[in-house]
């Protein structure tokens, strides 16, 4: 039977902040010239070079990754994400099928219909890849369109109208539709006015508006939020107050038109600019010199056809995705005894990003955004920063995406890989007996993305360590989403916990959550695992031989939660391999289970749940989120109650983040982190890198600073 664990359910109070998007300064703009930055083009070329072999001098200022044309990749491997010619076949296809001839749809969504698992295990480098086919999600006559497109034959395969709740994700055009008929509006001009602005003078965002009910039925619509950009970048901090337009997007009319808050004034500019600029004044602390991580042979990762990645004992496939952000394929690692190379996991990527705000005031109360199903995290990254997000000997890699009208472009250097060290040791041991210590360095690959959610920032982390470990990291940062409010100090105010805490002068750091869940089909050692509860219980020392009064005990059982294993895989003692999630700092939703954006995202009530394998089960939220009613979800799906013992699984695990904003968090929040582990348990024989060679003096380049340190 399908199982879920509320065992995670830790009150964290942690972090972050909210979202909303101001797509107008989004990179999510066709470039039909498609030369982008990062990617391998399509011919079999590897990173880094093999002549590779000396450290450049480093530049004066950080180089941006160099730019490549895509438009003569090829696919190399079943699941290599569309290309640039095969996005023009499918348009090319969908621009003389019938249904389509008198009106192209807006195309919501492109992507790769990849081939069924099983022709995807069987497939080995060399061989010929099974024939190509996209799905597509279009829009048309406020219906939504689900086609298979055969890209071989040249012919729609399948053709689906849902009959189910929801929209599929909005694309660029939606929004920037949803801004300008709203700036449009008269009433918006007076509003501006009265508080001492023109509308020339106002940025305004958009995010979506949540399901509440059936009068929001049959048609798309969009909130629209505006803020003062008067003597600040970060317009997020100065907020119009009261003010919301709910905008009909197919129709370009603006429904509704509520200003509640022209007594409210608008929060100053001052503090507010984040940008980096030489005669800003620094920090009250001593300077730190520059620093960083040199390879003097050259990274020790390849990337061959674009996608294939090979370092140390890993090897896995990397794809950006418009919905999903990023995602690793076919991951496996080399065992440490035999060499033979090991599964380890089929697929896994962010489902969903949940957020949800804690003020049901009615310019508030709507938002609880669903981000990957909604905006898309791929749709919404932003080109990695050379030396800030990512360092030197870095690789990048581009998004090939779909706008509206079909047509492919680029999402440059969304995604970097590189290598890791921090001075910390993968595993040391030192004996007073023995005349010298054991040590041995941790190097790990990362690869990154960064999704730009509107105010907030998401980098997403995979980490590879040569123990077989993986850690998956989100961090977060970003503006917050503030409140207006006539108070600037918190002496004004007599029911303190009933306001939520000022975070500025006239302006409240609103409560939300965010909640991450992640697909993660595990193949330990092959598809056909088992999820495995492994308690801790206190065990009385009741033959009374020793002093001790109690001990620890793990007692096991198939089910509920956190090892998989595969029961026919077994070690030479006689366990069975495996890999368990070890959970980090976590935070559970305290939303009332029948609350419409709890409904909508009740994949959230649980931290951990297991389902059987099955394709179209990829997005926890369910495959169109925009204003859906919560009837496709994760949870539907496991009150099916399907077996998962000894079947291929999927593991579904929740990063959740209580966010309680403070002073510090002003006008930028500092990054804060959250992760877990996905460690293997008996899938070795011993310690995988107890051989490992350590790093002698001589494997390093010598490096003088200009001025000797100071010691003290």
């Amino acid at each position: 039977m399908e199982i879920s664990s509320s065992a995670l359910r830790l009150p964290f109070l942690f972090l972050l902040v909210p979202l909303l998007l101001f797509f107008l300064l989004s990179p999510w703009n066709p470039l039909h010239n498609l030369s982008g930055g990062g990617d391998s083009a399509g011919r079999r070329t590897q990173f880094p070079p093999k002549s590779l072999t000396s450290i450049s001098p480093p530049p004066a200022e950080p180089r941006s990754p160099p730019r490549r044309d895509h438009n003569s990749a090829t696919a190399r491997n079943p699941l290599d994400p569309l290309t640039v010619g095969e996005i023009h076949r499918v348009r090319s296809i969908l621009s003389s099928y019938q249904p389509f001839l008198h009106h192209f749809p807006s195309i919501q969504s492109m992507s790769l219909d990849e081939p069924d698992k099983s022709r995807v295990l069987g497939w080995k480098s060399g061989d010929p890849i099974p024939p190509r086919k996209a799905f597509v999600i279009a829009l048309l006559d406020n219906q939504s369109h689900l086609l298979t497109i055969d890209l071989d034959s040249g012919r729609v395969e399948t053709h689906e109208i849902s009959s189910g709740s929801g929209y599929p994700m909005l694309t660029m055009e939606d929004v920037v539709a949803a801004v300008q008929t709203a700036v449009s509006y008269p009433e918006l001009e007076a509003s501006a006015a009265a508080r001492g602005l023109s509308v020339a003078n106002l940025s305004c965002i958009s995010p979506s508006p949540g399901w509440f009910g059936p009068d929001e039925e049959g048609k798309r619509i969009l909130k629209v939020l505006c803020f003062s950009k008067q003597g600040t970048p970060n317009f997020y901090m100065r907020p119009l107050e009261g003010l919301v337009m709910t905008v009909d997007v197919d129709r370009r009319e603006v429904l509704q038109f509520s200003d509640t808050g022209k007594g409210i004034p608008i929060p100053g500019r001052a503090n507010t600019d984040y940008r980096f600029r030489p005669g800003n004044k620094p920090p009250e602390m001593e300077r730190i010199n520059p620093i960083s991580m040199e390879q003097p042979r050259g990274p020790s990762f390849t990337v061959t056809d674009g996608h294939l990645v090979k370092w140390a004992n890993w090897e896995f496939h990397l794809k950006p995705d418009q919905r999903a952000g990023l995602v690793v394929s076919r991951v496996v690692v080399r065992d440490s005894e035999t060499g033979a190379a090991r599964s380890v996991m089929y697929k896994g990527f962010p489902s969903e990003l949940f957020v949800p705000y804690m003020d049901a005031d009615e310019g508030w109360y709507f938002k609880s955004y669903m981000d990957a199903g909604e905006f898309g995290l791929g749709a919404t990254a932003m080109p990695l920063v050379p030396l800030n997000d990512c360092p030197r000997n870095a690789y990048y890699m581009d998004g090939i995406f779909v706008s509206a009208d079909g047509q492919p472009f680029v999402q440059s250097n969304m995604i970097c890989l590189f290598e890791r060290y921090a001075g910390d040791a993968a595993w040391r041991h030192s004996e007073l007996t023995v005349s010298s210590g054991e040590a041995r360095a941790k190097v790990t690959l990362v690869a990154r993305m960064a999704a730009s959610v509107g105010n907030y920032d998401y980098t997403f982390d995979w980490e590879f360590q040569t123990d077989g470990l993986i850690k998956i990291t989100v961090s977060l940062s970003g503006m917050l989403m503030v409140k207006g409010t006539v108070h600037d100090n918190m002496n004004q105010v007599q029911n303190q916990d009933e306001m939520g805490p000022l975070v500025s002068e006239n302006a409240i750091g609103v409560v939300h959550d965010h909640f991450i869940t992640f697909h993660l089909d595990m193949d330990v050692d092959g598809p056909n695992n088992t999820f495995v509860k492994v308690n801790l219980v206190k065990e009385e020392n009741v033959e009374g031989k020793t002093p001790r009064k109690s001990y620890l005990k793990p007692k096991r059982h198939v089910a509920k939660t956190f090892h998989v294993v595969n029961p026919s895989r077994r070690s030479r003692l006689g366990n069975p391999s495996g890999y368990k999630v070890v959970p980090g700092g976590n935070a559970a939703s305290l939303l009332d289970h029948s609350d419409p954006p709890q409904l909508r995202s009740a994949f959230t009530n649980n931290q951990i749940w297991v389902t059987p394998y099955n394709r179209s089960e990829l997005w926890a939220g369910g495959l169109l989120v925009y204003q859906s009613h919560g009837d496709d979800t994760l949870d539907v799906w496991s009150q099916r109650n399907r077996e998962i013992e000894d079947r291929d699984v999927v593991l579904w695990y929740t990063l959740g983040f209580h966010h309680v904003p403070c002073q510090e968090d002003f006008p930028v929040m500092p990054t804060v982190a959250a992760s877990f582990q996905l460690k293997p348990v008996n899938f070795f024989e011993r310690n995988p890198i107890l051989t490992a060679r350590p790093v002698f003096e001589e494997d390093l380049p010598v490096c003088r600073p200009s001025e000797s340190a100071s010691i003290i």
